[in-house]
């Protein structure tokens, strides 16, 4: 069964930029044809979902907290989805999860996500 993998994750200052990673955490997997979600969540609070790209890359959601600073794409060739995240607010401070879909788009919400990884944490402090 397909599982996934974070990775990039770590403490960084308000205003700043972080980068995170996903790719399948076992060989054989393909993520080309599978829509994949970055969600995270906070301590307390239900997970939400972030950012969503379809299976080509040609389209892209965003939380509406988080417009205009984060960024989604992925390489097929590479195997990899990358979430760029820029002006970074300590409210951005959550384990961040990758996910993906069985269609080329879903949603954007957890419940339409079946294969999940770990999580990687984020936190944003001064």
């Amino acid at each position: 069964q397909l599982q996934l993998e974070e990775s990039g994750g770590g403490l960084v200052q308000p205003g700043g930029s972080l980068s995170v990673s996903c790719t399948p955490s076992g060989s054989g997997y393909s993520l080309e044809f599978y829509a994949i979600g970055w969600f995270r969540q906070a301590p307390g609070k239900e997970r939400e979902g972030v950012s969503c790209i379809s299976s080509s890359g040609g389209t892209t959601n965003y939380a509406d907290s988080v417009k205009g600073r984060f960024t989604i794409s992925r390489d097929n060739a590479k195997n990899m989805v990358y979430l760029q995240m820029n002006d970074l607010k300590p409210e951005d401070t959550a384990v961040y999860y990758c996910a993906a879909g069985g269609s080329s788009w879903l949603p954007c919400v957890p419940s339409e996500f079946h294969n999940w990884g770990q999580g990687t944490q984020v936190t944003v402090s001064s």
